[in-house]
């Protein structure tokens, strides 16, 4: 019997691994960077998610969470229940002031050990007060990545509402859904990862990247998310989405492995 879902109307296949942004358009970039002949898999609230072959010649989905932690939520149990099995997120956050050589600048990378769970959803959903991301996906984060640590998730951005854990571990930046999906994922028993592009500062003033440094930004993440799934960098462009005669006759949603 299909999954049942409210939100996603899926329109070609889902892959068995998938990479979650928030953002719609950052999703369309990562598919024209990253997939041969993607398909559009999600299109319905706005939520772009697009399936196409990756570099070592397996599917992957690229999908849009929307903003926040409530439509991460929901966004990331449906992928499961159609059919997912394995996520990263590929998301932003803003710097945290924790000072000295740990501080973090817009353009940095951080593998995420570990995220705070001050927002709503992921508190309703049960998590603790640090939910954790599968330590095989994360170490394999990290190996290509310099910086690893805590991510505050919080409802607002302007005013998180924890920014340290229990042992006085200090979030190196805050975020408003890594807790979530981390949380969803561990209530499937699915392995799932983050890593966040840091776009400025929570306090602001330091200008932040502009459109084309964090697309830049983001592909670089995207390709050590890649790696993680163990798919290879590629060697030429990736091909186009097929033309409408080009496209299968059977387009309904499935899951290929």
């Amino acid at each position: 019997m299909p999954a049942q879902v409210n939100v996603l109307r899926p329109t070609n296949a889902l892959a068995e691994r998938a990479l979650l942004c928030g953002d719609p358009a950052r999703c369309l970039g990562l598919a024209t960077a990253l997939l041969d002949r993607p398909l559009m898999f999600n299109h319905a609230r706005g939520l772009w998610g697009y399936t196409g072959t990756a570099a070592d010649g397996a599917p992957l989905t690229i999908q849009a969470t929307g903003l926040g932690a409530a439509s991460a939520a929901i966004v990331t149990d449906e992928l499961f229940r159609l059919g997912l099995r394995t996520a990263i997120r590929v998301g932003t956050a803003r710097a945290l002031p924790v000072g000295g050589d740990d501080a973090l600048t817009a353009g940095d990378a951080l593998v995420v050990t570990g995220a705070l769970a001050g927002d709503g959803p992921s508190r309703a959903l049960g998590a603790g007060d640090v939910v954790r991301p599968d330590p095989r996906l994360a170490a394999a984060l990290a190996a290509d990545a310099p910086t690893a640590g805590l991510v505050a998730t919080s409802d607002l951005l302007q005013a998180p509402a924890t920014t340290s854990a229990a042992d006085g571990s200090l979030a190196l930046a805050a975020d408003l859904q890594t807790a979530t999906v981390l949380q969803v994922a561990a209530l499937h028993g699915l392995p799932a990862a983050a890593i966040l592009v840091v776009t400025g500062a929570v306090a602001g003033g330091d200008g932040g990247l502009d459109d084309d440094a964090l697309l830049a930004a983001v592909r670089r993440a995207a390709a050590v998310a890649a790696l993680a799934f163990g798919i290879p960098a590629r060697t030429a462009p990736p091909l186009p989405p097929p033309r409408e005669d080009e496209r299968p006759a059977d387009s309904g949603a499935r899951v290929t492995a």
